[in-house]
């Protein structure tokens, strides 16, 4: 039997939806992206397979919430803890009725968004490409400090720059092709652990201690646990300062004279 028969009987014979629901089964076993109670948002639902993987994840205390342009027959076993939106995630409303559902922000948003399919791939490797993009904007609108991210992308031409943006946001970004993928399939799967936010904001004006020094001699000040560079400052000097520049990890400000 090959591996394609394997997890299409087996998603027979266990109820799944679809074979998909491997793939999310392995992912999270991988990089354990859904927690009882989380909070996640499923794109590109249809038919819901990834969606019955993540209710069985977060459990009654959790949330599933599932976008799609189809429609999604409601799962009888779990209707207590998934909703469903059919809308396009490029518009506006979609994202602000996922918000409406979500009650805040979200622990993880997978997607194994892909392309309608039109036999030329270097066309089909760009949309799904595009398609994976828009999941990660969903996830800086969405996730929380620590949330995770679950993004389906065609292999080709920008995938490693791609993959860098995500690296800016996350913690650290893992790439792999689930067993439960087809063996001719080109997908591969991005893992964003670890949403990276950042307490400040260029412009914002506050008063800080400074701390610690950095290895290039600037003064360290802590906001909330987030490193912030502050040239010309020394260890225990308080002041207020103007912040310049963030980035995921740390940022820079200057001294408001």
């Amino acid at each position: 039997m090959t591996r394609r028969d394997d997890y299409y009987n087996r998603a027979k014979q266990q109820g799944y939806r679809s074979r998909a629901a491997y793939k999310l089964e392995q992912l999270d076993e991988l990089e354990d992206v859904l927690s009882a109670g989380d909070t996640v948002v499923d794109l590109g639902a249809a038919p819901g397979g990834w969606l019955q993987v993540a209710a069985e994840a977060v459990g009654p205390e959790g949330r599933v919430i599932g976008v799609d342009l189809q429609r999604i027959d409601e799962l009888e076993d779990v209707t207590d803890r998934v909703e469903t939106i059919r809308g396009d995630m490029t518009d506006g409303r979609t994202r602000e009725r996922i918000r409406e559902l979500a009650g805040g922000e979200v622990d993880a948003v997978v997607s194994d968004m892909a392309p309608d399919m039109s036999g030329e791939y270097s066309l089909d490797q760009a949309r799904s490409l595009h398609l994976a993009r828009q999941a990660f904007e969903t996830a800086r609108e969405l996730l929380g400090p620590g949330g995770d991210l679950v993004v389906k992308v065609f292999q080709g031409p920008d995938v490693e720059e791609f993959r860098a943006e995500l690296e800016d946001g996350f913690d650290y970004v893992r790439a792999t092709s689930p067993d439960a993928s087809r063996e001719s399939s080109s997908e591969l799967y991005l893992i964003g652990k670890g949403r990276l936010t950042a307490p400040v904001s260029p412009g914002d004006r506050l008063e800080v201690e400074i701390v610690d020094r950095g290895r290039e001699g600037d003064g360290l000040a802590s906001v909330e646990g987030f490193r912030l560079f502050v040239p010309g400052t020394e260890v225990g000097e308080v002041l207020e300062v103007r912040v310049e520049d963030v980035k995921p990890r740390f940022g820079f400000a200057e001294r408001v004279e």
